[in-house]
């Protein structure tokens, strides 16, 4: 924020005649709601009370050009390309993590795959409101965000909307610094604070009342010169006495010093720790780009140029590592500058080796040969020789690239000009072009002029260089520039010592860092830099011993810490992938469990983060080992999906993973333990987590060994969660005491929406404790409850819970052992439920009795869409029932009646059903001996109907003649997509027929005749037919009798006749 723009020069007059410095800081302390510490009452004016009409008339007065002074320095206007609206609201978040607390901003971004962890939102207009009617508004806030992020940007809209009325209006005054402003001063004191910045609002006689409110914003303490000190700071409570800045700082956020006053604190996380978490009343974070946001960007930054985007947009997104950076704003613009000046002016004909950019410094050496060859420069000036550009770029990295990197090392991100001086940067030099790519300058408020790199990566990036270049001639230590010297120190002891001090800085200062010197020695880099920053083929003698040297420090450890992973992405600038593709190799292959070494683990954690086939769901399933799982905790936390099947996952391991689920880091939201060894205990450590954990949403146990004591701890961490929406216990043992536990948290759960609980020996009484669940539950969507022997007992319980019950879409009852009065009482309460949509009933005991009250069923529900009865004793009689209330319902849309010992009459039924019925699409037939006449009669439905688009026959004792009706049908059917005739016997007639039938049919999608005795006369004929026919694209031509070198052919054929179409043979 620059001073000249906070007043114009007659602002400046107008505000100094209105009394002396002294009647200045009088007015403006007054205008604070504050009083002394001495009890003083805040002073009124002497030109009228605040309450009266010459009072109020000069208090609106002052504040009116205050604001007019604010939108002097913010802009009237956004910025263009300004994420106005992804800062229209934060992410409301209980306190730093772990990972923001300790790590590299890349790092914090890069592990968490750009993602943000589960929080509530809150819109700008309330940021400083209280969150409830009973709560009262923050004192002290803090917005966080990584380098990049917005922090600015988001202060000056802040500024901006209340400046222009538009926002947080309650506020009578907003006061913005920023910690650049305040690094100019030694010593300051609360009054002078105010005064000095903001003399148009004071003015003799100036006062509010005590109710108003005011914001004071401190941006950026992530570039305070000095740390803040909580622990040690001597209280001050006089706005009088001169301290120094941190301890100002310090006392105000204690409330010593402006006690009444608002403060807002923006902050990169690991800066924003400094002020311990009770002193905050809230803290927000800035989201990231979404995907939609960072084609937006892009959009912004080329609107002519629709193609160029969507090139940017494809590339960007091919390379997952630099995809996720691009969810910061700075790093998505400065990638889309680079992208988009090489896809214009394309790489030399000499350079087609070195694009696109691959790698973090591959992408950064492209945006200093963008600066190098005067990108930004003023049109019409002479190119200058390349001599010349290379000194000067050479000059520039020896001087300022030092101040960069010693910045680095003490945390310093904001250079004055003594600070310029100090380290020999040639003040001239910062005025060209090149140097405008990397440096920008601001001047304070205080009329000093700071300058900071445009985005800390390139402050990283110059200091790599410079330590690159100065460790090939420096005798001397070049972290501390003293110390013994040795004529023969050499790049890799110097390259060594970065290493060493990245690895021990706990707070990953030092990471990218190292990532880009690494970087500097690919051979990419070294062909994009050669004759201008490195030397031809310099790093031949190097990259071998370097990536020896990083791998050497992948040693055993309890975790794999963020310093280990690091070491992955060094070797991936470093271009020496060797390790991470092995592990890769061994994901896919599912034989993770024989790569067990520290290196290893650090690649399987580097692949977490970094691969497409982790990117929705890190599958660590078959064999591996407790040790790796330990280790990868810490990697394991920021996963969306994980699956850990089949691995023999005992208790002890569930501790584990219970710690970790627990921790407020955590981001997963879906977990699979399916197939492992999980007994009780494992089941209670795991329910302990659900008590405090906020992401998960999946938990699956099927098939473990989790009895009622088990189910009865998750029941009881239910009753409490209010994240978890589906929970899988299939498989396991909990019996009617666990289903009962079950029971009790539906009860009072209203966020689970789905529950399988199938084989789980739950019988008649399990049954009716959940039936008395699903009474009052209203959250439950999708109970699984197949496979058990719950009996009629149980159904007629369900039945009475399925009249009243409104939520439930999704009933499975597959193999209970329920005949005809189990089915009648579920029948009758579907007369009378209007939500469920799906009812399984297979394998159970259903006769024509009962199929009777299905029909009935079918006649008067009007929202089931999917019956599915499979596996009973319908016959044809019941069959017939049904079919006669299929052809009126107007709802289901699929039925399954496989194996119900159904002949030609109910065949018949059905095909009369088809005939009349307009909303089934899907209907199973399989296993049932309906011949030749029942699929005469179906194909004679086919003929006329319009909705039908699955018809399965498999094993329907369909011959020739039924091939040929179905043939004929056909023809002339425009919405049957699947056909499934295997295992019939329709040999080489009917072969023919189906084939005659293809050639004019457009709307079969997949055909099956598997095991028909087709001959290799009627395959060919199959397949000759597939060169008129355009919509067919997969068939099944197994198991008919034509040998390997038959088939060789006919598959020869059917891809010359039908590319698109997929055969099996």
């Amino acid at each position: 924020m620059r001073k000249q723009e906070v007043q114009t020069g007659g602002e400046t007059s107008q505000a100094r005649g209105t009394g002396s410095p002294a009647e200045q800081v009088k007015a403006l302390v007054d205008l604070l709601p504050w009083k002394s510490s001495q009890g003083g009452q805040t002073l009124q004016a002497s030109d009228g009370t605040p309450d009266s009409p010459l009072g109020r008339h000069n208090n609106d007065s002052r504040i009116h050009r205050h604001r007019e002074a604010l939108l002097g320095r913010v802009g009237g206007t956004p910025e263009l390309g300004s994420p106005v609206h992804r800062l229209a609201s934060l992410l409301l978040v209980e306190g730093l993590t772990d990972l923001q607390l300790r790590e590299h901003d890349f790092t914090q971004v890069e592990a968490t795959r750009g993602g943000q962890r589960p929080a509530r939102a809150i819109t700008l207009d309330r940021l400083f409101l209280p969150l409830s009617r009973v709560s009262i508004p923050p004192r002290i806030s803090i917005t966080v965000g990584v380098a990049g992020m917005g922090k600015t940007t988001l202060v000056r809209h802040f500024v901006r909307l209340w400046a222009q009325g538009q926002l947080s209006q309650d506020f009578s005054l907003v006061l913005p610094f920023t910690f650049r402003d305040l690094n100019a001063y030694e010593k300051l004191s609360a009054e002078r604070l105010i005064c000095s910045v903001f003399p148009n609002v004071g003015a003799a006689g100036l006062a509010v009342s005590a109710r108003a409110r005011v914001l004071l914003v401190l941006d950026g303490l992530d570039e305070c010169k000095m740390p803040l000190d909580f622990s040690n700071t001597v209280a001050c409570t006089d706005p009088k006495r001169e301290i120094q800045v941190d301890q100002l700082v310090t006392n105000i956020v204690r409330g010593n010093l402006f006690p009444e006053v608002s403060v807002w604190i923006t902050s990169r996380p690991g800066a924003a720790g400094q002020i311990p978490g009770g002193l905050v009343d809230r803290m927000t974070e800035i989201r990231g780009f979404t995907e939609e946001e960072i084609k937006g960007c892009l959009g912004q930054m080329f609107p002519e140029d629709k193609t160029l985007v969507g090139q940017i947009l494809s590339q960007v997104q091919a390379d997952r590592a630099l995809y996720l950076m691009c969810t910061v704003p700075a790093f998505c613009r400065l990638m889309g500058m680079v992208l988009g000046h090489l896809y214009r002016s394309r790489p030399a004909p000499q350079d087609p080796d070195l694009w696109p950019p691959q790698t973090l410094c591959e992408l950064y050496s492209w945006y200093f040969r963008i600066a190098l060859r005067g990108e930004g420069q003023e049109k019409g000036r002479v190119s200058p020789r390349i001599e010349q550009v290379a000194h000067g770029s050479r000059k520039m990295v020896g001087t300022l690239g030092r101040m960069a990197f010693h910045g680095l090392v003490k945390k310093k991100f904001v250079f004055y000009e003594q600070d310029m001086k100090a380290f020999g940067v040639d003040l001239a030099l910062l005025q060209g072009a090149l140097c405008s790519f990397f440096l920008q300058r601001e001047e304070t408020l205080v009329s000093s002029v700071a300058y900071c790199f445009i985005h800390l990566s390139l402050q990283e990036f110059v200091a790599a260089a410079y330590y690159y270049s100065a460790s090939r001639r420096a005798i001397f230590d070049l972290f501390t520039e003293s110390g013994m010297s040795w004529p023969r120190l050499g790049f890799l002891t110097h390259f060594r010592s970065a290493v060493q001090r990245a690895m021990q800085a706990e707070d990953g200062r030092l990471d990218v860092f190292l990532r880009f010197l690494s970087g500097l020695l690919s051979p990419r880099v070294n062909a994009l830099l050669a004759g201008f920053l490195l030397t031809q083929g310099e790093h031949q003698g190097y990259q071998a011993q370097v990536a020896e040297l990083l791998q050497g420090c992948l040693c055993p450890n309890t975790a794999v810490c963020a310093r280990a992973v690091n070491v992955l992405y060094c070797l991936q600038e470093l271009r020496c992938t060797e390790l991470a593709c092995k592990v890769a190799g061994a994901m896919g292959s599912g034989a993770l469990a024989s790569l067990t070494s520290p290196s290893h683990q650090a690649a399987l954690a580097y692949l977490l983060q970094v691969s497409d086939i982790c990117a929705q769901e890190a599958d660590l399933s078959l064999g591996l080992g407790q040790g790796v799982l330990q280790s990868l905790l810490p990697q394991l936390l920021y996963c969306q999906s994980l699956r850990l099947d089949t691995n023999q996952f005992q208790d002890p391991v569930m501790e584990l993973l219970g710690s970790m689920l627990s921790g407020k880091d955590c981001r997963i939201q879906k977990i699979s333990l399916a197939e492992n060894q999980i007994s009780n205990k494992g089941a209670k450590a795991l329910a302990r987590s659900l008590l405090v954990n906020r992401s998960l949403t999946t938990l699956d146990l099927r098939s473990n060994a989790i009895g009622p004591q088990g189910a009865k701890a998750l029941a009881d961490a239910l009753k409490i969660n209010r994240t978890l929406t589906s929970l899988s216990l299939q498989s396991n043992t909990i019996k009617d005491d666990g289903a009962r536990s079950m029971a009790e948290a539906l009860a009072t759960n209203q966020m689970l929406s789905v529950l399988y609980l199938q084989k789980n020996i739950i019988g008649p009484l399990g049954a009716q404790q959940m039936a008395e669940a699903l009474k009052q539950n209203r959250s439950l969507k999708e109970l699984m409850f197949s496979s058990n022997s719950i009996g009629d007992g149980g159904a007629k319980a369900l039945a009475e819970a399925l009249k009243v019950n409104q939520g439930l879409l999704s009933l499975d009852l597959q193999s209970n052992s329920i005949s005809d009065e189990g089915v009648a009482a579920l029948m009758g309460a579907l007369c009378a439920n209007q939500t469920l949509l799906s009812l399984n009933l297979r394998e159970n005991s259903i006769s024509p009795e009962g199929a009777q009250a299905l029909a009935q069923a079918l006649n008067s529900n009007s929202t089931l869409k999917h019956l599915d009865l499979t596996a009973n004793l319908l016959h044809d009689q019941g069959t017939q029932a049904i079919a006669v209330a299929v052809g009126e319902n107007c709802a289901l849309t699929s039925l399954h009646l496989q194996w119900n010992f159904i002949q030609v009459g109910a065949a018949r039924a059905l095909g009369q059903a088809l005939q009349l019925n307009s909303s089934l699409t899907s209907l199973d037939l399989q296993e049932n001996a309906i011949g030749d006449e029942g699929a005469s009669a179906l194909a004679s439905a086919l003929k006329v109907n319009t909705a039908l688009s699955a018809l399965y026959l498999q094993v329907a004792s369909i011959g020739a003649p039924g091939a040929l009706a179905l043939g004929e049908a056909l023809a002339v059917n425009r919405t049957l997509e699947i056909l499934d005739l295997r295992g019939n016997a329709i040999g080489v007639a009917g072969a023919k027929a189906l084939a005659n039938a293809l050639k004019v049919n457009s709307s079969l999608r997949r055909l099956s005749l598997q095991e028909n005795s087709l001959g290799m006369d009627g395959v060919i004929c199959i397949a000759m037919a597939l060169s008129g026919n355009h919509g067919l694209q997969h068939i099944n031509l197994q198991g008919n009798h034509i040998g390997e070198s038959g088939a060789r052919m006919i598959s020869e054929v059917i891809k010359t006749n039908a590319p698109l179409c997929t055969v099996k043979m």
